[in-house]
């Protein structure tokens, strides 16, 4: 029996975009929720939300929900880092709390929004850790915090479960995350678990169908053609590590035939059933090109 691996866009969206009581565990397991606060139970929101932008393709968040507090979640994966995407997560959380509101309505009813990013990279190499909470504070006195944002990076590749054994459902839902891509065999503690057990078997390659499979291997040589993108532009001084270097990267990369590989991407995972917003983040294609492509 093969495994997908959880890390990908598709299967994410799968396992925890589906089912609510699977990202409830998620959400309660690695937010600093106290006892009061708990998810309970949440409603999707729809990935029409999704701001009317020029930004509009770097701003679909894998899974959106609310519970029944009014406490709003952006769950996403982020498979390959750049500085901007701290920026792009403030965008769509700062974008949920000002979206609770009507006209009429008064500024004591927002409640907060937790945006959850699992980082599959290394991004603050001087720190030990591999969870960071940001909030708004006092420079000058850190304990005061306007509450409202509440974002959450987890890098990763720093997890080691050996470290954390006290936290038992954080650490295998990270262990999950990290150790289930392609595996044959499942550790005997994920089987004990019933929600774990669940997710494990979501990812069992027998129940995807084959335009599925292929929609699963084409964002994974998406993601493989980006990082060599990135990569590339740094080693050549384009970029020297900011985001111009990676969209001159991607300029080349569009002029080797990218683009033709994105439209038979996209194709597939439209097969898959994946929504337009999503297919529009994996290839970097915007609507209007996807429309022109599936119309075909």
């Amino acid at each position: 029996m093969r495994y997908l691996d959880p890390r990908a866009d598709p299967t994410f969206y799968r396992v925890f975009g589906e089912h609510p009581d699977l990202v409830i565990s998620l959400l309660n397991t690695l937010l600093p929720l106290d006892d009061e606060h708990q998810v309970k139970g949440i409603e999707y929101i729809s990935y029409g939300q999704v701001p009317d932008t020029s930004l509009k393709r770097f701003n679909v968040v894998n899974v959106r929900c609310i519970d029944a507090l009014g406490q709003q979640f952006l769950a996403e994966i982020q498979l390959i880092w750049s500085e901007e995407f701290k920026q792009r997560v403030m965008f769509n959380a700062s974008k949920a709390y000002v979206r609770q509101l009507g006209k009429s309505e008064n500024f004591e009813l927002l409640q907060p929004v937790y945006s959850l990013n699992l980082v599959n990279e290394v991004f603050e190499p001087d720190l030990p850790s591999y969870y960071h909470q940001y909030a708004v504070t006092n420079v000058d006195h850190p304990e005061k915090i306007i509450e409202g944002l509440h974002l959450i990076f987890v890098e990763l590749p720093k997890f080691k479960p050996y470290n954390f054994s006290e936290k038992k459902m954080q650490v295998l839902w990270l262990r999950y995350l990290t150790e289930m891509g392609g595996v044959n065999k499942v550790p005997q503690e994920f089987l004990d678990n019933p929600e774990v057990k669940k997710a494990v078997d979501i990812l069992e390659e027998s129940s995807y169908t084959p335009a599925q499979l292929e929609g699963y291997d084409k964002f994974w040589d998406i993601v493989r053609t980006e990082r060599t993108y990135y990569n590339s532009a740094r080693r050549h001084g384009y970029a020297e590590g900011k985001e111009d270097g990676y969209k001159k990267g991607r300029e080349e990369g569009r002029e080797e035939g990218a683009k033709e590989e994105k439209k038979k991407s996209a194709k597939a995972m439209s097969a898959l059933g994946m929504p337009i917003d999503v297919i529009t983040k994996v290839t970097g294609l915007s609507k209007a090109e996807l429309r022109q492509i599936l119309s075909v």
